[in-house]
Parts: structure tokens; sequence; C-alpha cells
């Protein structure tokens, strides 16, 4: 279960970090280049599977389901 933990927060750190990637690259970058696109199409791809980890984590049970 600790190891699922980090890998979430392992991959929600990472799509912050390319979602600022990206805002940098907006901001700053003059050549013409497609480096914002990219940023923001790791974000996308990150978020999917942080999404589909928790999911399978879920449905498995390694994350536990608690009813409020």
């Amino acid at each position: 279960m600790l190891l699922v933990k980090l890998i979430i927060i392992i991959l929600l750190l990472a799509v912050i970090a390319s979602l600022f990637s990206g805002l940098f690259f907006l901001v700053k970058d003059e050549s013409g280049n497609k480096r914002t696109v990219k940023a923001l199409t790791w974000r996308i791809g990150l978020s999917l599977v942080a999404i589909l980890v928790i999911v399978i984590a879920g449905l498995t049970g390694v994350l536990p389901n608690k009813q409020f």
C-alpha cells in the first residue's frame, strides 16, 4: 500500500513539474519550438497514468475505500 501511495505522489509531482515547465516555455520561449505542447502532452499522459493507478489500486483493494 505504501508503494502505491509513493507512486501516486511521484506522478502528481511530475504533473506539477510538467505544468510549470509548460508555463515557463509559454512565457519565455521565443524560438517557436513545440516545447510548450510537449510539456503539456506529458502532463496529460502523466495525469492519465495517475488516474489509472488510482482506479486499479482502488478496484483491487490496495487503497482502502472508506465510507464516511
